[in-house]
């Protein structure tokens, strides 16, 4: 089976490319540029206990989640990440030729998780402008599907699922797997079905909204008889206490990080208004924090290359569908001014 690519952190990049750490614009993985809320590094190094074992059922963070999106405690598990939660999901309802539904482009762990339990991936292909195809998805939840894995906003392509799509989706019997790890920046959630739906699980993850990527905590929403499943399937020490003062500290500035959201997302509208002005690229409407962006004259990998030798870091995937794309994560304005610098550099031949 293939491994999943996963992108590198800062000072790997800085050595491999010979730059200082400082001058590298990070905007390939669709982290939060702002960094956690001031009150998380103080909740960190006031901590008492890190030479106890953390809570095993997560109690209190649970309780500041179910706050937090309006669903009682029982419906919520917690994870090192949404990707352990989808892993688990993976091990709870998957055996050996199993079929999983995805739809992409998509976030590529969900065919991994697939792969790792000997499933069999069903891929129905987006439309032109990366909407689902519905009829066809629909047509394959009902081939006997027991899993299907969404992400909306979808990564990489931005666009959200839409309430009709999900109702149409959830009519079979098919396990239907929401992720929302931009649903912050969207602002718009399908957690508030998840207590009358027992086929619908919706995942959320601090990573992106807070900056807590390299911490790791997810968590999902579940009908209540999957939670409890989750709970005794699920490593009882799965998330360590670090991270779980770091939530309770996120949650207690959700209003300084609402705000970063907010300046992201007005960031995400000015690149993609500079974007558009070089003329051969085309930012296609996001809901994330980041932009997929169609690449019209030049080789899109020759301009992934060129911007990654300055020490600009952005994403390629060399793929069928994606092959003439670049995906940007919405950085600081400072970051948006070094990155269009280079583009119009790299761009100042196009169309000559």
């Amino acid at each position: 089976m293939p491994s999943y690519e996963a992108i590198e952190p800062v000072d790997v990049l800085a050595r491999e490319l010979g730059i200082p750490e400082e001058q590298i614009v990070k905007l390939d993985g669709n982290e939060n540029p702002y960094g956690p809320a001031s009150g998380v590094q103080e909740a960190l190094a006031r901590y008492p206990y890190y030479h106890i074992y953390s809570d095993p059922h997560q109690r209190e963070v649970r309780q500041a989640l179910a706050e937090y999106v309006g669903v009682d405690a029982g419906h919520i598990v917690c994870g090192n990440g949404s990707d352990e939660l989808l892993d688990l999901a993976g091990r709870l309802f998957l055996e050996a030729h199993d079929a999983v539904v995805t739809a992409p482009p998509t976030f590529g762990i969900y065919a991994f998780v697939a792969a790792i339990y000997g499933a069999r991936v069903v891929e129905v292909a987006r439309r032109p402008d990366f909407g689902l195809d519905l009829p066809e998805m629909t047509s394959a939840l009902r081939d006997g599907s027991k899993l299907l894995f969404l992400a909306s906003p979808n990564n990489p392509t931005g666009n959200p699922l839409s309430r009709e799509e999900l109702d149409r989706l959830l009519s079979g019997d098919a396990v239907v797997v929401i992720d929302e790890a931009y649903a912050e920046f969207a602002d718009d959630s399908f957690v508030p079905l998840v207590p009358e739906r027992d086929n619908l699980i919706v995942l959320r993850t601090f990573s992106k909204w807070a900056g807590l990527a390299g911490l790791r905590f997810g968590y999902g929403v579940f009908p209540k008889p999957v939670a409890e499943l989750m709970h005794k399937i699920k490593m009882p020490y799965n998330v360590n206490v670090a991270a779980q003062a770091a939530v309770l500290a996120s949650l207690g500035a959700k209003g300084v990080l609402m705000e970063r959201v907010c300046l992201i997302v007005g960031e995400r509208a000015r690149l993609s208004e500079m974007l558009s002005a070089l003329g051969w690229l085309r930012p296609l409407p996001s809901r994330a924090n980041f932009l997929l962006c169609e690449v019209n004259g030049p080789d899109a990998q020759d301009v992934w290359r060129r911007l990654r030798q300055k020490g600009i870091i952005i994403r390629h995937f060399d793929t069928p569908e994606l092959r003439r794309f670049l995906r940007i994560s919405v950085g600081r304005p400072e970051d948006t001014g070094r990155l269009v610098a280079a583009l119009r550099e790299i761009g100042a031949g196009v169309g000559k």
